[in-house]
């Protein structure tokens, strides 16, 4: 059988599916993901001691608000890059939106910071094992929305791995600051954001490999 014949066949037995499936599958996975992340973190890492005084400070919910806002237009860039054919440019422009107020941010603090005071704030006391704590969190998250891929239709392997390591990592970086005590607006711009890319880079190395068709 030729390869026009093969497509023509595997068309006539395909099922359209509902408009929110691709959203409930990668859901699915990535919430699977999330849940073995963190108890990862809690078995591994432990919650941080002062954890509830903690939640009186604006920097706390800085790295929250960071990290989820991330996930969720990484979230939104996987849903489109899992069509075929949908753009998915807009998302990916979207993504970057975060990441620049954290950096604008972080570059303000360091700019008015004492010059002392600013190697302290960018490095804190853990910017040796925190993006990679990240990414180890986040392989978890991969694999679960690697798993949704595969039952979906990506058409660009690389880009949609890219994508869902962007959110395993975004994701495993939200679930790894219920550990870390940094607060340093500068540590999480680039050990946060660095951790984030580790599992980005991972993800477009699994995508080439595992979402061809």
């Amino acid at each position: 059988m030729n390869t026009d014949a093969l497509i023509a066949r595997l068309s006539e037995r395909a099922a359209p599916i509902g408009p929110g499936a691709a959203p409930r599958i990668l859901l699915i996975g990535i919430g699977g993901g999330a849940a073995v992340s963190a108890a990862a973190m809690l078995l591994w890492l432990g919650l941080r001691p002062d954890l509830v005084a903690a939640m009186a400070s604006g920097m706390y919910w800085m790295k929250f608000s960071y990290t989820l806002l991330f996930a969720a237009c990484a979230f939104w860039t996987v849903e489109r890059l899992s069509r075929p054919g949908a753009p998915s440019r807009p998302q990916m422009i979207l993504e970057a939106l975060p990441f620049a107020a954290v950096a604008a941010l972080a570059l303000l603090r360091l700019v008015l910071a004492s010059p002392q005071a600013r190697v302290p704030m960018m490095m804190g006391h853990s910017a040796h094992v925190c993006p990679w704590r990240i990414a180890v969190l986040s392989l978890p998250i991969l694999a679960g929305a690697l798993w949704s891929l595969k039952r979906l239709a990506p058409t660009r392997p690389a880009a949609a791995g890219a994508a869902a390591g962007l959110l395993a990592g975004a994701a495993g970086a939200f679930i790894y600051a219920f550990h870390c005590d940094e607060s340093a607006m500068a540590f999480v711009a680039v050990w946060y954001s660095f951790g984030i890319l580790l599992a980005g880079a991972a993800g477009a190395a699994a995508g080439r490999l595992l979402l061809r068709w």
